[in-house]
């Protein structure tokens, strides 16, 4: 309806100029018509001028409001009833249009925020290597993997080691691949996935970086508690009656010799059969304790944490590991960093790890020299600091031999040992205690790694022989 009344509005107004100028024509050609002639001329340039502006106002709002589509400008509002036009409904028809996307485009924006949320809150750490080797960290799963590290492109990650990245760019897309990293001072095994999303100007690979270490510590760790269980239990169902059956017998043949006079050669036969049988019940019983220290590893009390000071803590290690290591030559330096820092652990078990790791580092010290006596010098330190998680590290270093790639991988295993007399337990039951204090232990040779060890936030470099242990609360 209004489109019509502007159409009808422009041809009485066209009409109008066009009468009168045919009437200005004929007043011209004939004498004596001055002031009608300048009169009619104005109301010609009054009707001209009323016509271009009318045209020009609507033209005016046209413009205002492809301007305000163009920049999205959803305050703009369209009331033509001051053109005169009855565009009313042009100008509603504008409003209604500029609501309509304004509503969309808030649907668009409610949708990016829903999915922003959404992948921010996804618990996979998801990072994106564009063409130009820049990486982009999508959710906080990501930041918190690579915590305070400056990670922004892809030679980045060269500092989680030193194939990272290549492996990374090399990954098959579609593929999954198992990777090993350690983020300060803590050891993910991450199961990566690569996907490839092609946009309209560029192509990146979308990566899920999964930390699969707790669920595999926790699997391993039920497998070997399950397998430990099976075998002390067997174990001690057929080694039991053996001990008692030849306990039995020590003693019936003790008997017969007391009690009866017997030729000399039956009691020398009964002294042999005597030996034998105390040998079977000695090694049945040393057996028995044998597995009986095995299943520590099944049954693992529950944790009694307490807050202590880790200061509290190294010295009562400290007195019950250290009295005599002065006379063996043996040194032992501590630092911790802030020298106030305190710790929640349960304080039976975390002094057994440390006590296990310095009895390892003495034993260590003792079987690299001659005549079990340590003649070179003979340093442990044990450094504590917070990590850049703020997670409460404890590093118990030594200066002995280094424990070859092939043994360091098997030393929490239960039963596996180097030592002669070893029962394979200590590191295991250690490992078990970081596991159920939700922390890690690792093992490292001194020459690979460099610890904080001075409360200025320095990094000093270890000597290039022995190992260090790092507990990871």
């Amino acid at each position: 309806m209004g489109f019509k009344k502007f159409s009808w509005l422009i041809i009485f107004r066209t009409i109008l100029t066009i009468i009168t100028v045919i009437i200005l024509t004929q007043v011209l050609v004939k004498d004596g018509y001055h002031i009608t002639s300048i009169m009619l001329l104005l109301l010609l340039v009054t009707q001209l001028a009323e016509l271009v502006n009318f045209v020009s106002k609507t033209n005016a709002e046209l413009v205002r409001f492809f301007d305000a589509v163009r920049y999205a400008d959803f305050s703009q509002r369209f009331e033509l009833k001051h053109v005169g036009s009855g565009f009313d409904e042009m100008g509603k028809a504008f409003n209604d249009i500029l609501a309509r996307m304004q509503a969309s485009r808030r649907h668009q924006e409610h949708e990016i925020k829903h999915l922003k949320a959404l992948i921010e809150h996804v618990p996979v750490p998801l990072i994106s290597i564009h063409q130009n080797e820049q990486i982009t960290l999508w959710n906080n799963s990501a930041r918190r993997l690579f915590g305070s590290h400056n990670v922004t492109k892809l030679e980045d990650l060269t500092q989680f080691g030193q194939y990272f990245s290549e492996q990374l760019k090399a990954l098959p897309i579609g593929k999954r691949d198992l990777i090993n990293i350690i983020i300060d001072g803590q050891e993910h095994r991450l199961s990566i996935s690569a996907t490839q999303v092609v946009s309209a100007n560029s192509t990146e690979t979308l990566l899920s970086l999964q930390d699969i270490q707790s669920e595999l510590d926790l699997a391993q760790l039920q497998a070997w508690q399950d397998l430990v269980r099976v075998l002390t239990h067997e174990i001690m169902n057929s080694i039991t009656p053996v001990a008692s059956l030849a306990k039995t017998a020590t003693d019936i043949v003790e008997e017969v010799r007391n009690n009866s006079q017997l030729p000399q050669q039956i009691n020398e036969d009964l002294d042999d059969v005597s030996q034998a049988v105390a040998t079977v019940a000695r090694r049945s019983e040393g057996l028995m304790k044998f597995v009986s220290s095995y299943r520590r590893l099944t049954r693992l009390p529950k944790l009694n944490k307490k807050l202590i000071k880790v200061s509290t803590l190294i010295q009562q290690v400290q007195a019950l590991a250290c009295q005599d290591w002065h006379e063996k030559g043996i040194s032992l330096d501590v630092n911790i960093d802030p020298p106030t820092l305190d710790i929640s652990v349960d304080i039976n078990m975390v002094e057994q790890v440390l006590l296990n790791l310095l009895q390892n580092a003495e034993q260590a010290f003792i079987n690299q020299n001659t005549n079990n006596k340590i003649t070179n010098q003979a340093k442990v330190m044990i450094s504590v600091f917070l990590n850049l998680r703020g997670r409460v590290v404890i590093d118990v270093s030594n200066n002995g031999p280094i424990i070859p790639e092939e043994i360091a991988k098997e030393v929490f295993v239960p039963f596996y040992t180097t030592k002669i007399e070893g029962s394979g337990v200590g590191l295991a039951l250690s490992r078990q205690i970081m596991l159920a204090h939700q922390g890690s232990i690792l093992l490292r040779n001194n020459n690979d790694i460099t610890t904080r060890a001075d409360t200025e936030n320095k990094v000093e470099q270890h000597d290039s022989k022995g190992v260090t242990f790092s507990l990871t609360f």
